[in-house]
Order: C-alpha cells, then sequence, then structure tokens
C-alpha cells in the first residue's frame, strides 16, 4: 500500500484530500461561470431594451422636426389607424400641447386616449429626451421616448410585448447553459481530483 512521507496511509486521508481538492477545482471555476452567463444576460438584455427605443427615437424626431417647421399636430400622426396599446405590437405617436393636453394621437387604451404622466413630459426638454418603460396599465408596457418641441412634447411609443417575450427566452437559455457548465465543472473537478493524488503517488 501506498503511503506518504510521514508513512501514513494514502487510502486513510483519500476522501478528506479528495474532497477539497475538487472543490478547490469547482469553486472558482463556478464563480467564473456564473459570472459570465450573467454578463452575457445582462448584456444581451440591455442591447434587446435599447433595441425597442431605437424606432420611437426617429419617429418622434422627425414629427418635432416637422412641427417645429410649422405642421399642423394632426399631419405627423398617421391618423388613418388606430393602435390599441393592449394588442398592437405597433408605434404610435401622441402630440402634446404645453399643458399636457392631448393634440393629435392615433393611440388608445380601453376607449380613451393614453397620456403619459405628467413628470415624463417634464422631464423632456430640448435636446434631452426623457427615455421610460410606461405602464398605463397592469400587462402594458411601453418602450416611450418623449421629445419636446416648440410647443409643448411629442411622444413615440410601442409594446414592449415582444422584446418581454424575448428577454424571457434569453434568461432561459443563459439558465440552461449556466447548468450545463456547471454540471461539466463539478465532472471535471471530480475527475482531476481523482487523478491529482494517484499522480502525486507515482511521482515518489
Amino acid at each position: 500500500m501506498a503511503t506518504d512521507s510521514g508513512g501514513s496511509s494514502y487510502a486513510g486521508r483519500l476522501p478528506s484530500g479528495f474532497v477539497r481538492r475538487a472543490a478547490a477545482f469547482f469553486v472558482p471555476l463556478a464563480v467564473l461561470a456564473t459570472a459570465t452567463c450573467g454578463l452575457v444576460y445582462v448584456e444581451t438584455q440591455q442591447v434587446l431594451r435599447g433595441g425597442a427605443n431605437d424606432p420611437q427615437f426617429q419617429i418622434a424626431e422627425d414629427a418635432v422636426a416637422r412641427l417645429n417647421n410649422g405642421a399642423m399636430p394632426a399631419s405627423v400622426v398617421d391618423m388613418t389607424r388606430t393602435v390599441d396599446l393592449a394588442v398592437s405590437l405597433a408605434p404610435f405617436v401622441i402630440v402634446l400641447g404645453p399643458s399636457g393636453v392631448v393634440l393629435a394621437t392615433n393611440a388608445t387604451l380601453d376607449g380613451s386616449q393614453p397620456v403619459p404622466p405628467q413628470g415624463v413630459l417634464d422631464s423632456a426638454t430640448h435636446g434631452s429626451p426623457d427615455v421610460v418603460t410606461w405602464q398605463p396599465r397592469a400587462g402594458v408596457r411601453i418602450a416611450g421616448v418623449t421629445i419636446a418641441w416648440n410647443g409643448g412634447t411629442v411622444v413615440a411609443g410601442r409594446s414592449l410585448r415582444r422584446v418581454e417575450d424575448q428577454e424571457s427566452n434569453a434568461e432561459l437559455i443563459a439558465g440552461a447553459a449556466w447548468l450545463a457548465m456547471i454540471a461539466a465543472l463539478a465532472g471535471a473537478s471530480l475527475l482531476a481530483a481523482w487523478f491529482w493524488p494517484r499522480l502525486e503517488t507515482v511521482s515518489r
């Protein structure tokens, strides 16, 4: 039977040494895997959420430019169709006056014209758009961009329903990848811990 330099039995000390070595391999790698999966998910979520605002920036900026050049509020809104915020993924526009009164909009919710909170409108200043997630009621979440024009504010928004579905999918994928990595690392750590003392014994 193999013994170490102190004469103790290798078989007698194998269990505790094996666990310690396996943990020494596994813990730092598991932390790294967890951090990696977390960072990948956060980056993906930020890209998805940030991209949800891009069309609204274009719509709102174009509307503001036309309004500041003298266009009528109704002319910068597609009045040929109504966007129901509860069911539609289409973008909508709300043109408001200086006191927050709706001048023109193609948005509707539960049979009325939705209006963002006054704080959102007040936060938008010339050259500084206000970007928020607006929840006009439970179950309806909107990616909204508010930009000031000479006569008030313009709000362009669209539903986050599809984006939030994609975020949920990304979360599931990140979770599955994390579990797979943890399982693989656990197996590799056990294997490395199993062979490490054997290699030490052979070398002695």
